[in-house]
């Protein structure tokens, strides 16, 4: 079994069990993106509060419309830190 470190490394495998369904099988299309958030990251889907937040990652992160391994690399960092910013506030105010 891999270790925690190991298995983010490896995250690769995350892309590839989504992407090429519906076009590159390297990339990520909008669909394949949002497949992959909602069964490997069901927080971000209950916890999200914009309806256009996708639309907005999708715009944001490439110009081609579809998500590779680099962009998906910078996607993963990003909510990785959004989600350490959500558990140091709701730590922040348990505290209080």
């Amino acid at each position: 079994m891999p270790s925690r470190l190991e298995g983010a490394a490896y995250s690769r495998t995350a892309l590839d069990n989504y992407s090429g369904n519906d076009g590159d099988k390297h990339k990520l299309n909008k669909g394949e993106l949002k497949q992959l958030l909602n069964s490997e990251l069901p927080v971000f889907h209950t916890s999200q509060k914009d309806p256009m937040l996708l639309e907005k990652i999708m715009n944001e992160s490439n110009k081609d419309k579809e998500v590779d391994f680099n962009e998906y690399v910078v996607l993963v960092a990003t909510l990785t830190v959004a989600c350490n910013d959500f558990f140091q506030e709701q730590l922040a105010c348990g505290s209080k």
